[in-house]
Parts: C-alpha cells; sequence; structure tokens
C-alpha cells in the first residue's frame, strides 16, 4: 500500500482558494509537475492564439495571401495543430482544406487545378491539411500515381510555387516528424479510442509496413522542392503540445503584423523542434 502523501475531505474543506490549494500541496510535498506542465502549455496556446487573431486582422487588413501546408507521416498531427491554429480565428477570412481523392474528372485534369481553386483570395489565410504535396510522397508509396505523373509533378512544383511566390503568396511549408514508434502507439489509441476510430484507415497500417519507402520519397520531395522561396520547415512532433506551441510561433515569426511588439510571450521558435530542412535532414522521420 502506497505511504505516499495525499489530500483528503477535510483538507478540501478547510482551503477556499487556488492559492490554499497550491500551498497546501506544497506543504504535503505532492508533485503538480504534470499539472504545472498543463497549465504552461494552455496560458501559452492562449497567448499565442491572441497574437494569431492579429495576425489574422493584420492580413485583411493589408490584403496579404497566406498558405499554410501541414504534411507528415500518418497520424503525426496535422488535424490537431490545424485546430489549434484556427479555434479562435474569424472564419470569414480563413479556410481548411482537406480535400478528398480525386474524382474522374479531376484525374483527367491538371494536377494542380483542384487545388489552385482552393487558394486563398486577397485577406484569407488557407490551412491545407495535406496539399499537392500528396503526389510527392503518399501517391507513390501507395501507388496511386504513375512513375511518369511523379517525375512531372516533381518537375513542376517548384515552378508552381514560384508563381505562386511571384504573385505575392506567402506560403509555410510545415512537415510534422514522429518516430516509428510513436505512430504506432498513436495508431493504437485510435483503435481504442471509439471517437478516434474514424480516423484509423488501412493506409494507416500501410503507413507503418512501408516506413523505409515512405522516408525515401520524403527524402527526394524535400531534396527538390526546398527552395529559398518556399522552404520546408520541419516540427519535431513526437510532444504534441511542444509542436503545436512552436508550430504557431515559427508561422507569427514570419510577420512583421501591427502590435507583435506587444506579445505577451515570445515569438521566437525553439531551434531545437523547429528547423529548416537542411539542418535536419539527418535526424528526420
Amino acid at each position: 500500500m502506497s505511504n505516499s502523501p495525499k489530500l483528503t475531505i477535510d483538507d478540501f474543506k478547510r482551503i477556499s482558494s487556488n492559492d490554499e490549494l497550491l500551498q497546501l500541496i506544497k506543504e504535503k510535498n505532492i508533485s503538480i509537475d504534470k499539472v504545472n506542465k498543463d497549465l504552461f502549455y494552455e496560458e501559452e496556446l492562449r497567448r499565442l492564439q491572441i497574437e494569431l487573431v492579429k495576425l489574422q486582422h493584420w492580413i485583411l487588413k493589408t490584403n496579404k495571401r497566406v498558405v499554410i501546408i501541414f504534411e507528415g507521416r500518418d497520424a503525426a498531427g496535422k488535424g490537431g495543430n490545424i485546430r489549434r491554429f484556427t479555434e479562435h480565428l474569424n472564419p470569414r477570412s480563413m479556410r481548411v482544406v482537406a480535400l478528398t481523392k480525386p474524382t474522374e474528372v479531376e484525374r483527367g485534369q491538371w494536377y494542380f487545378r483542384r487545388y489552385i481553386k482552393e487558394l486563398p483570395d486577397p485577406g484569407e489565410m488557407v490551412f491545407f491539411d495535406r496539399s499537392w504535396y500528396n503526389r510527392a510522397v503518399v501517391e507513390p508509396v501507395m501507388g496511386f500515381c504513375t512513375d511518369e505523373q511523379y517525375n512531372k509533378f516533381m518537375v513542376q512544383v517548384p515552378e508552381f510555387e514560384h508563381m505562386l511566390y511571384e504573385d505575392g503568396t506567402t506560403i509555410i511549408k510545415l512537415w510534422f516528424s514522429i518516430s516509428k514508434d510513436v505512430q504506432l502507439s498513436r495508431f493504437n489509441s485510435r483503435l481504442s479510442t471509439p471517437l478516434k476510430r474514424w480516423k484509423f484507415s488501412p493506409v494507416d497500417k500501410k503507413g507503418q509496413e512501408l516506413w523505409d519507402t515512405y522516408t525515401h520519397f520524403r527524402e527526394q520531395m524535400f531534396s527538390k522542392t526546398h527552395t529559398s522561396y518556399s522552404p520546408w520547415i520541419t516540427v519535431k512532433a513526437n510532444n504534441k503540445k511542444i509542436a503545436r506551441l512552436e508550430s504557431i510561433r515559427y508561422v507569427l515569426s514570419q510577420f512583421d503584423y501591427e502590435g507583435k511588439d506587444n506579445a505577451s510571450t515570445t515569438l521566437l521558435p525553439d531551434p531545437n523542434v523547429i528547423m529548416r530542412y537542411y539542418r535536419s535532414s539527418k535526424q528526420l522521420n
């Protein structure tokens, strides 16, 4: 039987504020490291989301067009990150794009066409939950495209992004990097949680089986599409909460928006979590 200190019902009857509760916990030498970490995360997230609201207002005011791409292996946390980015933004000037597989008509069109339709209007931010980079990694790994289609895409994508850049569109490309063990753990969590089970698919299972093939195509993608005007930024994402905070910090750091100087927290991302491709090519998953 454990002899570790505990809070009793009488303790709770005596205290009347959070400060008294924290003092009592301290007196009893009870560890609250996890509670403190969770409180820090929630407060930092709130502060960063305030900055995102300010950024959105500035983008709308100045008619900027911003694309933020979220890529990574299955279960890397792309959707969770997007939710933290967008939950307090004005839906009138931002969109989340998560396209399903192309229709028969779309398969006969130029590959980029269905993505061009989703690009931002002036004053708008668009968040891509996966993007045209499906053809760089997922499609060749799973056999969803031919070698000719893949090779044509890899030649065209830097030119496509350069045209967007020259036309004034800001493109931020984030790759969320996780280890094979963490991916498996998250898959198992999805299967054991009824509210998450819908996220798991046969493609997810293949992601583990074809891990090395996925790695090969990801490296090809980085080497051929990482450019000065549209670089790849990698996010170490084994820790979901840290990845969320630091990816928001990175995006905020890329703009000189109105009110940025009054931020109540640092907007400089942790270089141990956020890295340009050339710095992280040897340690990615």
